[in-house]
């Protein structure tokens, strides 16, 4: 379960879901069903998933899906219990189905249900400041403070001891104890995921969440993406300074410090004990290792192993970056 906080319509007959979403497939799966759409890696034998890249095919060959939405040049290293609906474009073919199990999910207008926090229970609860506006099944923890003209939308549970700043707009988030969120941040909106047309562009539903651990500190103006198929994640003891862009399905380690400006794009993993200076960018679907330094105004766009330094664009060893600079 990605996201509480959606409903999932399903069940689906698959041989139906497909012919819905317009996907032709050379298989017949009689009447079967999908229960719901999930990554590789959480998937169960219930669920469809999706497979686009060679990147990823250690976690295709373990993944425990019942369907995998792919590329024919692909379908070879997904296991052969797992049905295997070849398509064209699997990103484009999984947003038509993600859509029919949660078609909310592509909605992200304001959320009607809030009220003034002075005319709920939660008042007396927590320290708060003027204007502040709560939605529904938010629940919130001991001796936690709220700034000003924020607002905490449904579906939001935030831990004890944290600091919400002024300004503040979060959804679809799950905030562990001892965080500080500073003013003017977002967190829990849907990420950029769409597919470019001439007519209209598709858009890609988001619904994974946002969940920021313990001892965390997110700077003033960062904006946190939730999650698409997957979670968006930011490790404990982490921080981050202003300005701080973070895309969808990002999984930030432990005891990380990233600098004002940085740049994530989706789907990456970095490691813990990782240092990012400012300015710096980070390519999607990456892997960045533990205890790696990444110099200010660097872009990487290759993995990145452990208790490395880099800098440079593209980014590259630190020695090998002085050495060609001098």
């Amino acid at each position: 379960m990605l996201n509480p906080f959606f409903k999932n319509i399903g069940p689906f007959d698959v041989q139906k879901l497909l012919s819905k979403c317009k996907i032709d497939n050379i298989y017949n799966y009689k009447k079967d069903k999908i229960y719901n759409v999930s990554d590789l890696v959480s998937a169960t034998n219930k669920d469809l998933t999706f497979f686009h890249s060679k990147n990823y095919s250690n976690l295709a060959s373990k993944t425990k899906a019942s369907y995998c939405v792919t590329l024919e040049s692909l379908a070879n290293f997904l296991p052969k219990k797992c049905n295997k609906i070849i398509v064209k474009n699997v990103l484009l073919s999984m947003a038509k189905i993600t859509k029919e199990f949660y078609p909310k999910s592509l909605v992200d207008d304001f959320d009607n249900t809030v009220k003034d926090i002075s005319k709920i229970s939660l008042s007396k609860k927590i320290k708060h400041g003027k204007n502040v506006l709560i939605g529904k099944n938010v629940k919130i923890g001991k001796n936690t403070l709220i700034g000003h003209n924020t607002i905490i939308e449904k579906n939001v549970l935030i831990g004890s001891n944290c600091s919400i700043g002024s300004n503040v707009i979060i959804r679809n988030t799950v905030i562990k104890d001892n965080v500080n969120i500073l003013d003017g941040c977002v967190i829990g909106k849907k990420g950029f995921g769409f597919f470019p047309n001439q007519e209209k562009n598709v858009k890609y539903p988001h619904i994974g969440i946002v969940i920021i651990n313990e001892n965390c500190e997110i700077g003033c103006g960062s904006t946190i993406d939730r999650g698409s198929l997957s979670n968006t994640i930011i490790g404990k003891n982490t921080y981050l300074d202003n300005q701080v862009h973070i895309a969808h399905n990002n999984k930030i380690g432990d005891n990380c410090i990233i600098a004002g400006q940085v740049g994530f794009a989706g789907s990456s993993t970095i490691g813990n004990n990782v240092m990012i200076g400012g300015q710096a960018g980070v390519s999607g679907h990456l892997k960045v290792g533990n205890n790696v330094q990444i110099g200010g105004g660097s872009g990487v766009i290759n993995d990145i192993p452990d208790n490395t330094k880099v800098m440079g664009y593209p980014a590259k060893n630190l020695r090998e970056f002085i050495k060609n600079n001098r």
